[in-house]
């Protein structure tokens, strides 16, 4: 069976969960970095509130049995994605993972930080870069042509709605990822306080 990327399907939900923890960690499995009643909860912030609020901007890669093993999610407005992701996402998982009480002290706690400030997402340093994404694939697919081909079907789609650029952010650290978005036609955008992060942008067409 031959893999392709395909629009996103409500019934891919639990797979991208699954594949958000087992690519979290630049791109290898996460799962031992948090507590099994938490594997749920990076998809809770990266992967499912794009395919459930913006679903027409959700692809995934189908290994050819219906299975999605990789994924592109996106928004093409980050203002507006942040104040429904406030308003329609957060109170839907909020009472499984509360806001920590003080400053975050395990990789848990820092996640249910993030996923309780979505207003972090909205830099005015980005205004002219309005969309961005999240695309991950599983090991045994990745350097096989899929996360192009998911961008490519992203870009085209964000494009149609005139959308004029979008942005990502990574992890410095994670030099494969950067030399993919490299080759991809993406720019560093020099930003400040931006810690362990480097964030890129480009046009969609």
């Amino acid at each position: 069976m031959t893999a392709a990327v395909r629009p996103y399907r409500p019934a891919d939900l639990p797979a991208l969960y699954e594949i958000c923890l087992r690519t979290a960690d630049a791109g290898q499995d996460a799962s031992g970095t948090y507590p099994p009643q938490d594997h749920e909860l990076l998809g809770a912030i990266f992967a499912a509130p794009y395919a459930v609020l913006e679903p027409d901007l959700a692809f995934v890669v189908d290994d050819g049995s219906g299975q999605a093993v990789g994924y592109i999610l996106g928004t093409s407005d980050t203002a507006v994605f942040a104040e429904r992701f406030r308003d329609e996402w957060l109170p839907t998982v909020a009472d499984r993972w509360p806001a920590p009480a003080g400053e975050p002290g395990t990789p848990s706690e820092l996640m249910a930080h993030l996923l309780h400030t979505p207003q972090r997402m909205v830099r005015p340093d980005l205004a002219g870069h309005p969309a961005h994404l999240h695309i991950d694939l599983l090991p045994g697919y990745q350097r096989a042509g899929h996360g192009r081909a998911l961008m490519t079907a992203f870009l085209a789609a964000l494009a149609a709605k005139g959308v004029p650029a979008v942005h990502l952010s990574m992890l410095t650290a994670n030099t494969a990822a950067r030399a993919f978005y490299d080759r991809l036609g993406s720019t560093e955008l020099p930003l400040p306080d931006v810690g362990e992060l480097t964030y890129l942008g480009r046009p969609t067409s």
